[in-house]
């Protein structure tokens, strides 16, 4: 009696163990999706540049892969627009906005917590290209700096407002973010803020002989709605 008790016992403790470890076996998971959402974007001159924070779109394609539990790889192919907008004294009747439209590539680290709800940290490098810009200049601030230069051609007055040839075409920096995901039965829908912080200068810095700022780096802040699709 006593060995047949011992074999059932064994019997079902190596049943249980097998399940428990079949349990444990995560399974690769692989997404696509679509997002887009809104920014607040601005440009960190040097010497300053006073300015308003430029409201823009962004949006595109993604793809996650979650190669173990709580960490997973994200990148993401977007349309954004950046730019900024200056302030002038009250008094004046000037005005001066420029928007900078790019391709935008993130790698990003991908950490969650939780199953169904869940809270999710990405962060990693971003890397973006210049599509196109786009200036307006009320005429008034136009004639002020067509006199100004006229008066003095040896000075550096309005550098930011040169053409589309004196930018970078290359923008680089570090983007990060936290939000939360819903799994649902039709996808996984993710509600994110992020922040850009980027490395690169928009127009050429001081190392280069005729270059006027020292700093001209993008500075986003972003909230971004995506919708995943489980591939397997």
């Amino acid at each position: 009696m006593k060995p047949l008790f011992l074999t059932i016992i064994l019997t079902a403790l190596s049943i249980f163990s097998a399940y428990t470890q079949k349990k444990e076996v995560f399974k690769s998971e692989f997404y696509m999706g679509v997002g887009g959402g809104a920014m607040s974007t601005s440009i960190d001159f040097m010497p300053t540049v006073q300015q308003s924070s430029m409201k823009g779109v962004h949006g595109g394609i993604s793809a996650r892969y979650i190669s173990e539990k709580h960490l997973g790889l994200i990148t993401e192919l977007n349309y954004a627009q950046r730019g900024w907008t200056e302030e002038f004294n009250a008094e004046q009747d000037f005005s001066y906005s420029r928007t900078l439209n790019y391709l935008e590539i993130p790698f990003m680290t991908h950490v969650y917590f939780g199953k169904k709800s869940r809270f999710i940290i990405n962060a990693g490098p971003q890397i973006s290209i210049l599509l196109n810009d786009n200036a307006k200049m009320s005429q008034s601030l136009a004639d002020d700096v067509a006199q100004r230069q006229a008066a003095d051609p040896n000075a550096r007055i309005g550098y930011q407002y040169s053409p589309f040839s004196e930018l970078r075409r290359v923008d680089y920096g570090l983007i990060g973010g936290a939000g939360i995901e819903l799994q649902t039965g039709i996808g996984a829908i993710d509600l994110e803020g992020r922040y850009y912080f980027g490395l690169g200068d928009v127009f050429e810095n001081r190392r280069s002989k005729n270059a006027y700022f020292s700093r001209s780096a993008h500075r986003l802040i972003e909230a971004k709605l995506t919708y995943y699709i489980k591939i397997h």
